[in-house]
């Protein structure tokens, strides 16, 4: 009963090279139920979808130490000097960039920066967003004009004021000539001017109850939209690649926390349906948040061969000659010019510093080995490791297979030992000619 089932021309005429050396997740279940499960056998009964579950999570954890598996992606990096992380990513293994001749620069993890969040102040460093409206009780209104434009006043956030009604919330927010006029939930008992907070409703916007700097703010005018629709149309579109998916849609015809999740042309996708029709010559606010720190901004224009303040040295400048008398004590990671990086899990983007921009960068990551359907396959130097990790994690989680649990662990043990060694892929000749420079002097 032979394994391959086509000739050697169909093989070579397919795209499936050397998938020979795998044995697939669904044969590796099947193989352990005939050997292992059935009357007679060491595990009498069984459910297939149990046999899965732990095979799937033996594939999870020897594709971390013990399968091939680092993968990688390579993009010429942005402006934005950011790499988004892999869809299947779970750790790096090594980040670099190409340099013309094809060859590998390493780069090397930075500690001493990050991309903290950023909350929005006002004046004197308080966290609050504050503006200065002019109110009208006499007309019983809801509208109030504030002193400048606002573009980070969301519909939906709570305002307050000494004569504002409490829990009142902002309904609609228009601008105009560079100032702000919002509507607001309850009509407003005093007619005047007089400092009004705004502030997070916790309940729908999952910021909390700090408000966040934004990234940016754009007021895109002339658009329409219908009521039961996701769409939002800008005629004639001058002004819409403004806008990027991702940003919060501030309208009274929308519901809070709405956001972009396509741009097409002139066509904007939301979230969510607006509940009614707009007006004529309408506008609408989108809010990026939130913002990208300053500590990002520094360290991604960083072009100075200082750190600005005359007291300390650039890590990543490659022109060492300008660093005189800057060199005693310093940090031998980054003591290199290839640039360094770091990782803002967070967000899912990696981070890189100046001199890398533009160049192409590599990240060769590791992944569960459980993606997608072609990635849950197993070496076949690893085919018995994956049976007695099964096997162990069987006895581990049933009462009754508990006296054979230090057997199948020590086997495990020594199996995944095993598969190591096979895959570790050492080879004489190689070897031999590594060892070859062991004689030489290395100077420390």
């Amino acid at each position: 009963m032979a394994l391959l089932n086509e000739t050697q021309q169909d093989y070579y005429d397919g795209n499936d090279f050397g998938g020979y050396q795998f044995v697939s997740l669904e044969h590796i279940i099947t193989n352990f139920t005939i050997a292992y499960v059935g009357e007679g056998k060491i595990i009498p009964k069984i459910r297939r979808t149990d046999i899965a579950f732990h095979a799937q999570r033996a594939i999870q954890e020897l594709s971390f130490d013990t399968f091939k598996s680092i993968k990688s992606q390579e993009i010429t990096l942005p402006p934005s000097n950011t790499m988004v992380l892999p869809q299947d990513y779970v750790n790096y293994t090594k980040v670099c960039w190409v340099d013309g001749n094809g060859i590998e620069r390493p780069l090397y993890p930075t500690k001493h920066t990050s991309n903290p969040t950023p909350i929005l102040q006002d004046s004197d460093g308080d966290y609050s967003l504050t503006a200065i409206g002019t109110l009208d009780s006499v007309t019983n209104t809801k509208t109030i004009v504030l002193d400048a434009e606002y573009g980070n006043i969301q519909v939906g956030m709570v305002v307050s004021g000494p004569n504002i009604v409490d829990g009142s919330l902002v309904v609609a927010t228009s601008n105009s000539g560079g100032i702000t006029t919002i509507e607001i939930s309850n009509a407003v008992t005093y007619t005047g001017t007089e400092t009004l907070m705004f502030t997070n409703n916790v309940e729908n916007l999952i910021d909390g109850s700090l408000i966040l700097e934004e990234e940016s703010t754009f007021i895109l005018e002339n658009v329409a939209f219908d009521a039961g629709e996701d769409k939002i149309t800008q005629a004639p579109n001058t002004d819409v690649s403004n806008i990027k998916v991702g940003m919060l849609v501030s309208h009274e015809f929308f519901d809070v926390g709405t956001t972009v999740i396509d741009v097409n042309g002139a066509v904007i996708t939301t979230s969510t349906q607006a509940n009614d029709d707009s007006a004529a010559a309408d506008e609408v606010t989108f809010i990026s948040t939130p913002g990208d720190s300053t500590t990002w901004g520094s360290y991604s224009s960083d072009t100075s061969n200082s750190t600005g303040d005359g007291n300390g040295y650039n890590h990543d400048t490659d022109i060492y000659d300008l660093n005189i008398s800057q060199r005693y004590g310093v940090d031998p990671a980054m003591a290199q010019g290839n640039g360094t990086y770091y990782i803002d899990n967070l967000k899912g983007l990696i981070h890189f510093s100046s001199n890398i921009s533009g160049k192409t960068v590599i990240l060769k990551y590791i992944s569960d080995g459980l993606g997608t359907n072609n990635e849950m396959v197993v070496h076949k130097f690893a085919e018995e490791a994956m049976y007695k990790c099964i096997a162990y994690a069987i006895f581990s989680t049933t009462i009754t297979g508990q006296q054979l649990v230090p057997r199948f662990k020590k086997e495990k043990f020594a199996a995944v030992r095993q598969a190591k060694l096979r895959l570790s892929n050492i080879k004489i000749e190689e070897l031999t000619q590594l060892m070859r420079g062991k004689s030489k002097w290395i100077k420390h």
